[in-house]
């Protein structure tokens, strides 16, 4: 098994640490539709995990070939010489395992188009015009009036996280999906998540100030949860956050896990679960990626009678699903559409 480490400097500000976005980007085009976290982060300083802990966690996790790129734009020190330390070290306590060392990013044509992309926009594009702009492209290039005008918003801002059209032709709507999130998101409700990627990319500030919070409830690793028999951690998740009341959840978001959605839809289903909920059930995004499982688990979330977003295909993932949330979100400041 083959896991790739792509390696960043890190920064003391924790918000510049991002190497894992570019590790999400390029397992998405090397490994379309993989559940697997096949490409993973690691930091010389300042973040976590270091060298060394990313390369125990893939040995952890089965690797017997580990390729690692120095995410640097030249050969430097760190690139000649304390990096390849490391790997020496990591070598001799994982003999087993195959450790290739890549070039850094070097001198490459493809940069000299970026730069010249930068270039092109220093003084024309301020950092608040790019989102607009981005969504007069996407209106540009695709026509969209065949939706509800409610659900416009939410079409866009899905192809706008993924610069990936076909999402126009699979996403499908419960008729009252937009005016149950916009409510849930007014009313203070929580958001439950089945993984922490999408609790990390929805906009928290924005609903807090709503009075609602983003939960992820799905169980740490190492405790022993051999009484909950062949369910997976995200089941065992959903199962418990739904069956207490207190959490208040108004909206679920599902954008890895199809066991999740698989056994969210159970619940809602469920007499004894429904009745947890006074007014309505909660809005249920179901967007797995994958190809066990997630198209399955969308085509039987499509036909629930609770309200739901989803696409009909094995795309999607985490930042579908906190993109959707966003734009309810947005939606209930008054920012992009209102309740039809």
């Amino acid at each position: 098994m083959e896991k790739i480490v792509l390696i960043g400097h890190g920064s003391p500000r924790k918000s510049a640490n991002t190497i894992q976005n570019v590790c999400d980007m390029l397992h998405a085009s090397i490994h379309p539709g993989c559940p697997k976290p096949c490409v993973s982060a690691a930091y010389l300083e300042f973040g976590e995990p270091s060298i060394m802990g990313a390369i125990e966690q893939c040995v952890a996790k089965g690797a017997t070939r580990i390729v690692v790129h120095p995410y640097f734009l030249a050969a430097g020190v760190h690139v000649t010489k304390d990096i390849p330390e490391t790997l020496d070290e990591a070598r001799a306590r994982f003999p087993q395992v195959e450790i290739v060392y890549t070039e850094p990013l070097g001198m490459h044509e493809k940069l000299i188009e970026i730069v010249k992309e930068r270039i092109g926009h220093a003084g024309r594009l301020k950092p608040s015009d790019i989102e607009p702009g981005s969504f007069a492209q996407i209106s540009e290039e695709i026509d969209l009036s065949g939706f509800p005008q409610e659900q416009v918003p939410v079409v866009q801002r899905v192809i706008h996280a993924t610069a990936d059209f076909e999402f126009a032709a699979t996403m499908r709507f419960h008729a009252d999906a937009i005016a149950a999130g916009i409510a849930a998101i007014r009313a203070g409700k929580n958001i439950l998540t089945d993984v922490e990627m999408v609790r990390t990319g929805i906009n928290k500030k924005a609903l807090e100030r709503f009075g609602g919070s983003v939960i992820c409830h799905i169980p740490e690793r190492g405790i022993d949860h051999s009484h909950e028999g062949t369910k997976t951690r995200a089941e065992i998740g959903m199962e418990k956050a739904l069956a207490d009341p207190v959490h208040n959840i108004g909206i679920i978001a599902i954008g890895n896990a199809p066991t999740a959605l698989l056994k969210v839809v159970d619940l809602l289903s469920s007499s004894h679960h429904a009745s947890l909920f006074t007014h309505s059930r909660p809005l249920v995004i179901g967007v797995p990626v994958g190809f066990v499982q997630a198209l399955e688990s969308k085509i039987l979330l499509e036909r629930q009678s609770f309200p739901f977003i989803t696409n009909l295909s094995r795309k999607g993932g985490s930042p579908v699903a906190a993109a959707i949330v966003n734009a309810l979100i947005r939606m209930a400041e008054g920012g992009a559409a209102q309740e039809s």
